[in-house]
């Protein structure tokens, strides 16, 4: 989008949906963040609540945080509230804490004509402040752009994305080549809002996703791999994979994995992988907080036990390849183990009762456990073995193999050393006085130190017995 587009739609009139016809209550607000909203309204600034919180009331929905935009400055909102400060470089906003929770506060801004001349242009331009209708035309989707003013419980729409809401529909603002060229890592959040609203992407966007796929690759290392998780990580996570892949992006951010799809490609939901995801995708529903290894692991389980990651070198060279593309060591290292504890849990042995002294031992099991249905994996020998680990092995003999003659049990052999060598000891010092004392003498030895062959055939005491 131009410049000169973007000015003539920001001069275009909002469409005002009026507290009649919406559904977003103060109710349905957190009393905080109504707390910095009216503040900010009674300091003579405009403040209203935008994107996701917004969209989510309007869908009836919970929103899982809320965000203030504002006329006022960054300072200005500092000096608001002590109990706030200021984050961010490229783009400077502020947080208002109220004890663990912190609400985010971003000034109106537009997208800038010109650069000004400055060693480091992206501070001026990310920072460059402006109206209510600017800031809408500069977000990214249309139904992230509507705002709602606290004063007069209005819903102000200047994209047309409660339309696009009743349309079901993930839609850029602007020109989506455009749009998608500035920020490719839009293309990962179309794909997420689609997933998560259960929304289509409007076939514009979608084809200028399909189109610029690759610049995917240009995008900052950090962002990317955060968006892959909060992509991969929700509670539609199967769908956004099968999204990912058909729009071309999974090829991108994880080639693995995608190589791996395509033997499904005619019926990607059936995929292991994918039904893997949405096993994952039901716990998260269910109020599992899933961290990032979790998250890994139930993306390249199937890619492990199907022996593809063998074949590509092995589960260290997957950890390899993460690690390459920014995801950190300590994540892969952890899936690692989660994926290597599946098999342990699934067949017990001996192994299984060590991996419970190990501190991921219970995440272990909730993964295991979440991803045995589908593998139709029986999970009443680990429930047996959890319940008296020390005996389960003595009640499980192993079966014979067919046609083998039974195995005959090893006994152990007594260890005859340390009688043998106290045969071969050197007598100790008051004994061998004792014994040779009185042959040295040439008389006859006590009784009870001569043998029964010593008595009946006694030997001749002389010079031959001394020899």
């Amino acid at each position: 989008m131009s410049a000169a587009a973007g000015r003539s739609e920001a001069q275009l009139e909002p469409h005002i949906i009026e507290r009649a016809e919406h559904p977003v209550s103060r109710r349905d607000i957190d009393p905080n963040v109504l707390k910095v909203l009216y503040r900010l309204a009674n300091a003579g600034h405009v403040a209203y609540l935008v994107g996701g919180g917004v969209r989510d009331l309007m869908l009836g929905r919970v929103p899982k945080d809320f965000d203030v935009a504002t006329s006022a400055h960054p300072q200005e909102v500092r000096h608001l509230f002590r109990n706030s400060r200021i984050i961010g470089r490229r783009f400077r906003l502020i947080h208002v804490f109220f004890g663990p929770q912190n609400i985010e506060v971003a000034t109106f801004r537009r997208q800038s004509e010109e650069l000004a001349e400055s060693p480091d242009p992206l501070i001026r331009l990310d920072n460059t402040f402006g109206t209510p209708e600017e800031d809408a035309f500069r977000r990214d989707f249309t139904v992230n752009a509507l705002f709602y003013d606290p004063q007069t419980f209005r819903v102000i729409d200047y994209t047309g994305g409660a339309e696009d809401l009743r349309a079901r529909l993930i839609r850029t603002i602007g020109d989506p080549e455009l749009r998608m060229r500035e920020d490719p890592v839009r293309m990962m959040r179309a794909v997420r809002f689609a997933a998560k609203l259960g929304f289509e992407i409007e076939p514009r966007t979608r084809s200028a996703i399909e189109r610029h796929r690759g610049d995917l690759l240009k995008s900052s290392v950090p962002r990317l791999v955060e968006e892959t998780y909060r992509t991969l990580g929700q509670a539609e996570a199967a769908r956004a994979l099968v999204l990912m892949e058909q729009l071309g992006l999974l090829e991108q951010v994880l080639p693995f994995l995608s190589a791996h799809l395509k033997a499904h490609a005619g019926d990607l939901e059936s995929a292991p992988a994918v039904r893997n995801l949405a096993a994952l995708g039901r716990s998260i529903g269910g109020g599992l907080a899933a961290g990032h290894p979790l998250i890994l692991a139930a993306m390249f389980l199937d890619f492990c036990l199907t022996g593809a990651a063998r074949a590509a070198g092995g589960g260290f060279a997957l950890v390899t390849e993460l690690r390459a593309r920014g995801f950190a060591r300590g994540d892969t290292e952890h899936m690692r183990l989660l994926i290597e504890a599946f098999d342990h849990l699934a067949a017990p042995s001996r192994r299984t009762r060590r991996l419970m002294r190990r501190p991921y031992f219970g995440e272990a099991r909730r993964f295991f456990e979440m991803m045995a249905p589908t593998y139709q994996i029986d999970r009443t020998p680990l429930i047996r073995f959890l319940a008296d680990p020390d005996h389960y092995f003595l009640r499980q003999p192993a079966a014979p193999q067919e046609g083998a003659s039974p195995r005959r049990r090893r006994r152990r052999r007594r260890r005859r050393g340390r009688f043998r060598n106290r045969l071969h000891r050197p007598a100790a010092k008051g004994v061998t006085a004792a014994v040779s004392g009185p042959q040295s003498t040439g008389e006859q030895a006590p009784a009870d130190l001569v043998s029964p062959a010593e008595r009946e055939n006694p030997a001749p005491i002389g010079p031959d017995r001394r020899d």
